[in-house]
């Protein structure tokens, strides 16, 4: 019932937003802004990308969001336009590293900022055990687990066929547990 409650007032703040209600559309930053945020951060692996990325998938949709047909899609519809903006700057970001590939640097120090971006997880196992899982399969765990959207929404989200969303989230599983389970007998 909780999650019922939790998709209509969204659906109601997407609707009013679509109508120009600007208090709608600040809202629904509220709610979503911290959610992409992670998911930006899961996919670019950089605090300052993923806010740049998440910057770029908000002017997207409140430009878009006219043409959204069905406020209960927003979710998805909105994790696809952040997961795109992703794959643009992973795009960019590997063109430039062609360019600058003569001048090798070392890497990148750790972004504290990005603490403020990634799910703070308990236990560093487990943080390492999904920094450890592909960038396909850290997304759609994160986004079926973490932000509850269905197999369908994550789908729809990553523009994969719903199929290959549940290969991912069988690997990633299986991955996450053999990871864990290392991490167990290892302490043993």
């Amino acid at each position: 019932m909780r999650k019922s409650s939790k998709r209509i007032v969204e659906a109601y703040l997407v609707a009013c937003a679509r109508l120009g209600d600007a208090a709608a559309r600040e809202h629904l930053v509220e709610r979503y802004q911290r959610r992409f945020l992670r998911h930006a951060y899961r996919l670019l692996g950089d605090a300052e990308q993923a806010r740049d990325a998440v910057q770029d998938a908000w002017v997207e949709i409140v430009r878009d969001l006219s043409k959204l047909q069905d406020e209960q899609a927003f979710p998805a519809w909105a994790f696809r336009i952040v997961s795109r903006r992703c794959a643009r700057r992973v795009a960019a970001l590997q063109r430039n590293r062609k360019v600058l590939s003569s001048a090798s640097m070392g890497p990148d120090p750790v972004d504290r900022g990005a603490r403020d971006c990634e799910l703070a997880a308990d236990c560093a196992p487990l943080r390492a055990a999904l920094s450890g899982l592909s960038s396909e399969h850290r997304a759609a765990i994160a986004l079926f687990y973490l932000e509850d959207l269905t197999v369908a929404e994550v789908a729809v989200a990553l523009d994969i066929p719903v199929g290959t969303v549940k290969s991912r989230l069988m690997h990633a599983r299986r991955k996450l547990r053999a990871a864990l389970e290392g991490e167990c007998h290892g302490q043993v």
